[in-house]
């Protein structure tokens, strides 16, 4: 039976205290002995018994390693190694990072050969030769590792309802979301966020959150309420901004969606209407996803609940539509298999959703050459610029109503 890790250890400790002090001819069968016992290959075992006694002390940044002497002997420090990317990528990449709101680098750097010459194009970005190619050279594990300091400076401190009709309920079928494989654009999940503060009294805005299955393409628009009637105006406004023809719509089991008028507009024009299973988020997990990524990082979990909350919301979500849909490249899972006990995911390159649609042969020309004019039109550090600005005014507002609403507040202000 073979040993265990803990035992394997044991032997390889108990031995190398004798190695250390043995004759050069006991050595060859020690290792021997333990090649034997643990299982290792040779030339690890002998490199194991040379150097498990050994300290270590590690590098600083660039520095040559520092080994402490141990059993009698001093060993040959670690050569430093040259750095590649220096302190003019790291600003390159960190501007970059900052106009792509952030994502994470697999996200990024399959994104980096388009997103640099368009920042280049608009002069939002100058570099040399030499660090254009490194910058464009950089992986993703090294992108994450370069930006692990800022990610932490940039981290965000932020960290009854009416019941559908039972036999209209039965009338929309249940779809998993291993049940369901777009193969083409059209098949939307829909969901609502509240932006309620943390208090759920009293009326609050939502904003309706719409993703397509097959390229990720993401509509959002602020409501009034929940109430189905608002929800149902947006849904059919972001239906007429879509790039292309809606041909399902996939929902929870919120009233705001499970109603008579939602029901009956998509027997009338031809649309597959499914919902999820109850208290299942899983099946409506695209949507999901895009509640945090593209509706809370963008306006947080403060309370929206006036006419001028409405409005501004709204008027980012109209920039953040270009900027999230040509811009924000996402990942897609692939396959998913399970060995044992673990779970092996594989992805597709990141893409934007643009150049998913692009990908789809059936998108009319028209639309397709519309897209590509749009594009070319966009700059995306323009749109963040304006994005942040809206953000501010946004919190401004809430931060003036939170203080006149504050009695304590108001009794400084009064003294």
């Amino acid at each position: 039976m073979a040993l265990t890790m803990r035992e394997k250890q044991a032997v390889t400790r108990e031995m190398a205290r004798r190695y250390v002090r043995a004759k050069r001819s006991a050595k060859a069968a020690m290792v021997d002995q333990v090649v034997s016992l643990a299982g290792y290959n040779r030339s690890y075992a002998t490199w194991l018994l040379r150097t498990y006694a050994k300290q270590v002390t590690l590098p600083k940044a660039h520095c040559p390693a520092v080994i402490c002497e141990a059993a009698g002997k001093e060993l040959r420090a670690a050569r430093a190694r040259p750095r590649i990317y220096d302190e003019r990528v790291l600003a390159a990449l960190r501007r970059v990072w900052l106009i792509a709101d952030c994502i994470c680098g697999k996200r990024l750097a399959p994104f980096l050969g388009e997103l640099v010459p368009i920042l280049e194009r608009h002069e939002e970005l100058v570099l040399e030769t030499e660090t254009r190619a490194r910058l464009l050279a950089i992986s993703a594990a090294t992108i994450d590792r370069l930006l692990s300091e800022e990610k932490r400076r940039q981290r965000l401190l932020d960290p009854a309802r009416p019941r559908p009709d039972s036999l209209l309920l039965r009338q929309i079928p249940i779809v998993t979301h291993a049940e369901r494989r777009a193969e083409c654009p059209g098949y939307v999940q829909v969901d609502l966020v509240s932006h309620d503060g943390g208090f759920g009294a009293r009326e609050h805005c939502q904003t309706l959150d719409v993703t397509d299955l097959y390229s990720g393409w993401t509509e959002t628009q602020a409501v009034r309420n929940k109430a189905h009637c608002w929800t149902f105006a947006a849904l059919k406004d972001i239906r007429s901004r879509l790039p292309f023809p809606l041909l399902g719509i996939h929902s929870d089991n919120g009233a705001e969606f499970i109603n008579h008028a939602l029901y009956d507009y998509c027997r009338k024009h031809g649309l597959e209407f499914t919902r999820s299973r109850p208290y299942q988020k899983n099946d409506n997990c695209c949507v999901e996803q895009k509640n945090y990524s593209v509706v809370r990082r963008a306006v947080g979990y403060q309370r929206y609940e006036t006419g001028r909350h409405l409005m501004l919301l709204n008027q980012l979500y109209a920039v953040l539509r270009p900027y999230t849909n040509f811009f924000q490249p996402v990942v897609k899972l692939l396959v998913k298999t399970r060995v044992g006990s673990r779970v092996h995911k594989q992805y597709e390159p990141a893409k934007t959703p643009y150049q998913r649609l692009l990908v789809w042969k059936e998108l009319e020309p028209s639309l397709r050459q519309r897209l590509a004019t749009e594009y070319r039109e966009l700059n995306p550090a323009e749109l963040k610029r304006r994005c942040e600005r809206l953000q501010r005014q946004l919190l401004k507002e809430v931060t003036e109503q939170a203080a006149v609403a504050d009695p304590s507040q108001a009794g400084q202000d009064r003294c």
